[in-house]
This record gives structure tokens, C-alpha cells and sequence, in this order.
């Protein structure tokens, strides 16, 4: 065995199982301890502070200057006595992962000691050093202010010795440089105009709130293999290598008893996780070898966003003290499936009513089939934007393999649901005043839907956005994913069109004098057949739907670049722009980050994957190569020439298709290392993207199936790397 696979092999023997004291009390005892929330703030702040800060987290106002300073000296007292030193403004650059500066507590004292001081102002507002931030040309790189701001609706909390607030991350001239701030505003928008339509119901109802629920997928990878290959600590991913003999082809991984090493790791990822407020339900194994998943309760979206933020580090820094690294790119390794993380969404009034559950009247019914109804429309008119929202490196990997719902935009309610929307269709009369008697009849019907749903049909997990009984569930989102960025268009994408619902049903009202349900229905109606074409219940993987689906007009958009062009089509600017949530400039830049992230991260894939190539794979290769060299002048020297040519047969032949491997992938790796420097000439970063994508990405699955067949022919002794029997079925 090579030097590299056997350390990596015998540090695993050698291993010791990791004790972690965990806590022997009911988790209810300790959950949310190290969260700042509202029980901690009525302990340690005014009833005035305490009102103020609550208000600002309800309505969205301002911190009063005059209570911050209160609330800053409660929050620091509290962190103290949870063995805080520091405090950070926690943020979401536009990297995708989370940001933090750290800055001690403590100030120098007049009598030349030190104090602990945390004022009002260091709490609100900080100025952070931007310059090393992706900006996307909205400021330039020698400009470093860049401006942090508490968000008071996610509470404060301690991680390790530091005080993390979590804040919106702005430029100079105020524009958004992070995710939270246009997530903030998509929910306050869809809250205005869902409280909108739900005053049509219940004139009770003044807010809705978006609940998320995530469900995170990942692998863990023993850490001795991880460190042995560079292709996956380099770039997430393994360039070369395939699946072994056994892989998922049993299932037998698949919800299967956890190994006690991973459920070691696994209750310490939910102890931390329960100390910080993250409301862990689940835990099992996946259907790969090695990969597990997890999920947590319905949260408020805002909270949802920040907690999965704050689960993707702690997951991968437990993992690391049991041994393990995490793997959370969406495709890690070939010929398994990869990895997703499903957004299960919602709408919740602050009467307690969850606006995509049916209920016990033909009013309340009334109420669901229009929020469903509007939102399958909202993701019909904005699905390639919604396809735009999820499209970066690792995801392309992952959509549309057979384990992933494809790069087709579709929507599934079931057979029962779409049978009655169908009806709906033909049975309301947009021309003429429906009769009491019809109205009564389709009321009843409405009426009935809970029944209908009792016996809806089984959950398609081909479709990338499937209605899964009270919720919509967008499977298509990336497990690295910050999924603040698919929830900014979806919640945008349906409080536009609750919007337009309400415009068109009041003109409805006014010009044709007929009553609220009947002017409701006409509009579901018309909003059904505008939007049909996106509703599919079939199999998502299969040919016919993707021939299908061209023949509706729906768009099958595989490039990332190409994705990413809805960001900036003027369908969009309407949208976003319009309404406040992100400006032409601040989409420019956004477009800008993706474009140069998804070539920087093909830069980098294409030159681990040449050095891998030649500096390692090509040398083994040859080497085993003379080897055989050796083994036949020895039979040649033995054997007489008429046994000579049948006793070498194998290894003549060896040589040569050894040798016909070593040529192709250098060849490749030349003319893409060659792409590659025609690439990085262009200017535009747009076209640099699509060289990228359409001239060095193409020579990675020939110089990958060239090395995968080397790996079944070189003596397994020799091979330099771990190969996946390794990788994957180690516990």
C-alpha cells in the first residue's frame, strides 16, 4: 500500500473512540441556555428596554438610542456570566458561509486597570474593514468601510467565549452586501401583503409570519482519509475515483442503526445545537454510505436562515473532534447521491392559522385553495429566477442525476388537489353571476377538501417544489446553500403576486358588482389556467417529462451561467427592484459574485485536478508499468519464445492500455491547462464563466474516466490515494 493510504490507514487503527461529557439533565433544562432571548431579556433588562426591543422584533421599528445603552449592558452582563471575553457582529457576506471580528470586552480604565465595557453603540451599529468581501463592483477594493447593524428579531448568543449578534452587512451607501438584508425585507413585504388578502377571511389577522423548516444532508468522512486526498480538502469534491463494489445499491444505509461512533458525534451536535436555541427533531442515515441528515422543528424564516447558518459550523467543528471531516458539498462523490438541503415552507397568521392548511369550513377552504393557488402562480411567472436562486458550482453537480429533482421547474399538489383544481376550472363562470345553487354546491365541495387531502397522493420527490400536506417543500435548494437566497425570491415571488391577487379581485368586486367569494373564485380560476402548465405529478427524472416539459414551454436551464442570466432579465428588475427588496445595482453585483465564485471554484478544481494527474496519477501508473516491464524480461528470460508470448500475454496487454490511459489524460490535461489560460485572458467575467464551463470543465469527465480505469488496473499496493471502499465504509 502507498506511504499516504497507509498512515491514513494506520492513524484509524490506532484511533481511541472520543469521550465528550454530555449533559446526564433533560434537555429541556439547558436548552437556549447560551440564546439571549425574551425570557433573559425580561431578567436583565427594563421593562421599558424590554417592551422597545420587542417591539422592534413585532413591527420593525427602530431600537429607541435611549434604550440601547440598557440593553447592550444587559446583554453584556448576561454573556459575561456565560464566560464571555468578546463580542462579534455576526453577519452573511455574500461568501455563503458567516463572518465574525472579534473585539474584546474590555476598555482601559482612568486608575490604569481595565473594565469590562460594552456601550449601546457597539451593540446598533459597527463598521467593519469590507474590502476582502465579495461586492460585485459596488464599491472598490481600496474603499474598506462596510457597515454591520443589530437585527433584534434573531437573538444574540454565545459561542465558545464570544457574544455573536447577529446584523445586516451594508456598503458605505447603504447597499446590501449580505443576505439578511434583503431577507428581511422579502419577509416584510409578503407579511403586508399576505395580512392583505387574509383581511378578504378574517379581519383578526395583522401579520404573517413565514415558517421554515430545513433538512440538512451531509457525509462524514473519516479524517485520516480526508487529509489523504487533496482533491477533497482542495475543492469539497473528489475529481477522480468511482464507486466501489457495494455502495447504496442495497439501501442498506438507508435509515440503518448509526454506528456509535457517529452517534457520539451526532448527540454532541445536538447538545450545542439545543444550547443555542436550534430546535433539533431528527437525525438518521441517509441513503449514500456516509451520509446522514438532520432537521429541526418550524421556526419564524428569519431564525430558520441563521440557525442552519450557525448548524453547517458547529457540524463541521464537532466533527473534527471526533475524527471526522464534513462533507457538505452537494456532490462529493461519483456515482452515489449527493447531498440537498429541502426548505419546507409556510405561512402562519399571527391568529394562529397556517394559511396552507385546510380547514373545518368552506370560508377557512376557501382561504387555502387561494394562497395555494397564488403561490403555484408565483412560482410559474418567476421559475427561472427560483432556478437562479439555487444555481452555483456544487448544486449543477446534483440537479437532474436521478436523486435530485432536475434543473426543470415544476410544481406537484397531487392527484386529488389537481383534480379540483381542474373542476374549479371548468365550474366557475367568469361571465355571468353564479346562482345561489351553485354557489352552494361548490362551497359544499370546497368544504370537503380535508377529506380530499386524508387520501392525497404519496409525496413525489422528483419534483423540485412539491405541496406536502400543509407546506410547500423546495427539494431543489444545495446542502452548502444559504437558503436565505431561494427564500428572498420565493417570498418576494408571492407577496408580488398576493399583490396583483388583491388588485384583481377588488377591480372584480367594483366593475361587476358581485360578491368578495365569487370575484375570489374568478380570479383562482384565471390564476389556475394561467399557471397549468407548471403543475406535474410524474416522474421528474424521466425523458418524456423533460420533452414534455419543452413542449409547455417550461425551461430545462442545466448551465450556471446560463442560470444566473435571470438575475438581470427585466421580469426580474420588476420584481426585485420595484418593490424595494434589491436594486438593478445591488443584482449586478450579486450576478457578478456568482459568475466570478463559480469560475474561481472551477479555477481551482481544474488545477488540483491536473497536478493529481500529473504530478501523481501519471507517475503510479508508469511505475507499475516498468514493473511489468521487469516481469516479462524475467519470462523472457525463462520461458522459450514459443511459451514466452502466452505466458506474458496479460502483461503486454496491460502495458499497453496502461500506456493508451497515461496518453489521453496527459493530452487533456495539457489542452485544458491550455483552455484554461485562454480563459483567465478574458476580460468580461460573464465570458469567463461560460469558457470556464464550456472549455476546461469539458476535459474533466474524460481525464476522470482515464484515471478511474487506471485505479482498476494499478496494483492496489501502489495507488496513491484512498480509494471509496475506503473512504466510505469507514465508521
Amino acid at each position: 500500500m502507498s506511504t499516504i493510504r497507509f498512515k491514513a490507514t494506520e492513524e484509524i487503527m490506532n484511533r481511541r473512540p472520543v469521550h465528550v461529557e454530555l449533559p446526564s439533565v433533560k434537555t429541556s433544562r439547558y436548552f437556549g441556555e447560551n440564546v439571549f432571548d425574551s425570557q433573559k431579556m425580561q431578567e436583565y433588562l427594563s421593562k421599558e428596554a424590554y417592551e422597545n426591543v420587542l417591539e422592534a422584533i413585532d413591527r420593525g421599528v427602530k431600537i429607541d438610542r435611549k434604550y440601547a445603552n440598557q440593553v447592550a449592558s444587559g446583554m453584556k452582563a448576561w454573556a459575561l456570566e456565560r464566560g464571555a471575553t468578546h463580542y462579534t457582529h455576526w453577519f452573511h457576506p455574500l461568501t455563503g458561509t458567516t463572518a465574525e471580528k472579534h473585539d474584546a470586552f474590555f476598555e482601559p480604565a482612568e486608575n490604569g486597570g481595565i473594565i469590562e465595557n460594552f456601550q449601546g453603540d457597539m451593540l446598533v451599529q459597527q463598521e467593519s474593514d469590507a474590502s476582502s468581501f465579495p461586492s460585485g463592483g459596488l464599491r472598490n477594493t481600496f474603499e474598506a468601510r462596510g457597515y454591520t447593524a443589530w437585527d433584534p428579531s434573531s437573538p444574540a448568543f454565545v459561542y465558545g467565549r464570544t457574544l455573536c449578534i447577529p446584523t445586516i452587512f451594508v456598503s458605505y451607501n447603504g447597499e446590501a452586501l449580505d443576505y439578511k438584508t434583503p431577507l428581511i425585507k422579502s419577509l416584510n413585504y409578503i407579511d403586508q401583503k399576505a395580512s392583505e388578502v387574509c383581511q378578504y377571511f378574517d379581519k383578526n389577522v395583522s401579520k404573517v409570519n413565514i415558517t421554515l423548516g430545513w433538512e440538512q444532508e451531509y457525509f462524514l468522512v473519516d479524517e485520516s482519509y480526508y487529509n489523504a486526498r487533496p482533491d477533497l480538502y482542495l475543492t469539497g469534491r473528489t475529481l477522480i475515483g468511482n464507486a466501489s463494489a457495494k455502495d447504496q445499491q442495497l439501501s442498506d444505509h438507508y435509515f440503518g442503526s448509526l454506528t456509535e461512533r457517529v452517534q457520539n458525534f451526532m448527540r454532541e451536535l445536538e447538545v450545542e445545537a439545543y444550547r443555542l436555541g436550534i430546535p433539533m427533531k431528527t437525525r438518521h442515515n441517509e441513503v449514500a454510505p456516509n451520509q446522514f441528515e438532520c432537521a429541526p422543528r418550524f421556526e419564524e424564516a428569519n431564525l430558520s436562515v441563521d440557525h442552519n447558518q450557525m448548524l453547517m459550523t458547529i457540524i463541521q467543528k464537532i466533527a473534527k473532534k471526533h475524527h471526522f471531516r464534513a462533507l457538505l458539498h452537494e456532490k462529493p462523490f461519483k456515482g452515489i447521491n449527493g447531498s440537498g438541503k429541502h426548505n419546507n415552507w409556510s405561512l402562519l397568521t399571527d391568529t394562529g392559522v397556517n394559511l396552507l392548511a385546510p380547514g373545518k369550513t368552506p370560508k377557512s377552504n376557501l382561504q387555502f385553495l387561494t394562497f395555494l393557488v397564488t403561490i403555484i402562480r408565483a412560482v410559474y411567472e418567476h421559475a427561472d429566477l427560483l432556478r437562479a436562486s439555487i444555481a452555483f458550482t456544487g448544486n449543477e453537480h446534483r440537479l437532474g442525476a436521478n436523486e435530485a429533482p432536475p434543473s426543470i421547474i415544476s410544481v406537484f399538489i397531487g392527484t386529488k388537489l389537481t383534480k379540483m383544481l381542474d373542476e374549479l376550472e371548468q365550474r366557475v363562470d367568469d361571465t355571468t353571476k353564479m346562482t345561489p345553487e351553485e354557489k352552494s354546491e361548490l362551497k359544499l365541495d370546497i368544504g370537503k377538501i380535508p377529506e380530499i387531502l386524508l387520501d392525497n397522493t404519496d409525496r413525489n420527490r422528483t419534483s423540485p417544489f412539491a405541496f406536502t400536506g400543509n407546506r410547500f417543500e423546495f427539494r431543489a435548494v444545495g446542502s452548502s446553500a444559504n437558503i436565505a437566497s431561494p427564500m428572498i425570491i420565493l417570498n418576494t415571488a408571492v407577496a408580488d403576486q398576493l399583490a396583483k391577487f388583491k388588485k384583481e379581485t377588488d377591480q372584480l368586486i367594483k366593475a361587476n358588482n358581485i360578491k368578495k367569494d365569487e370575484a375570489i373564485l374568478r380570479v383562482i380560476k384565471q390564476y389556475i389556467i394561467e399557471s397549468k402548465n407548471i403543475r406535474f405529478e410524474g416522474d421528474g427524472y424521466s425523458q418524456s417529462w423533460i420533452e414534455e416539459a419543452a413542449r409547455r414551454g417550461l425551461t430545462n436551464i442545466s448551465s450556471i451561467p446560463g442560470s444566473l442570466e435571470a438575475l438581470l432579465c427585466p421580469k426580474t428588475l420588476d420584481l426585485l427592484r420595484s418593490n424595494n427588496i434589491l436594486s438593478e445595482r445591488e443584482l449586478k453585483a450579486r450576478q457578478e459574485i456568482s459568475l466570478e465564485t463559480f469560475t474561481k471554484k472551477k479555477q481551482i478544481e481544474a488545477r488540483v485536478l491536473g497536478d493529481l494527474a500529473m504530478n501523481h496519477i501519471i507517475p503510479t501508473a508508469l511505475k507499475y508499468q516498468n514493473t511489468l516491464l521487469q516481469n516479462i524480461q524475467g519470462l523472457k528470460a525463462v520461458y522459450p519464445p514459443e511459451q514466452f508470448k502466452a505466458m506474458a500475454h496479460h502483461q503486454l496487454d496491460t502495458i499497453e492500455k496502461i500506456a493508451r490511459h497515461v496518453n489521453t489524460i496527459r493530452e487533456n490535461v495539457v489542452e485544458m491547462i491550455n483552455q484554461r489560460k485562454k480563459a483567465n485572458q478574458l476580460e468580461n467575467m460573464k465570458d469567463m464563466a461560460y469558457g470556464y464551463e464550456q472549455q476546461v470543465t469539458s476535459y474533466f469527465p474524460t481525464i476522470r474516466y482515464h484515471i478511474d480505469k487506471l485505479e482498476m488496473i494499478v496494483d492496489d499496493e501502489i495507488w496513491p490515494f484512498p480509494k471509496y471502499r475506503e473512504i466510505l465504509f469507514t465508521r
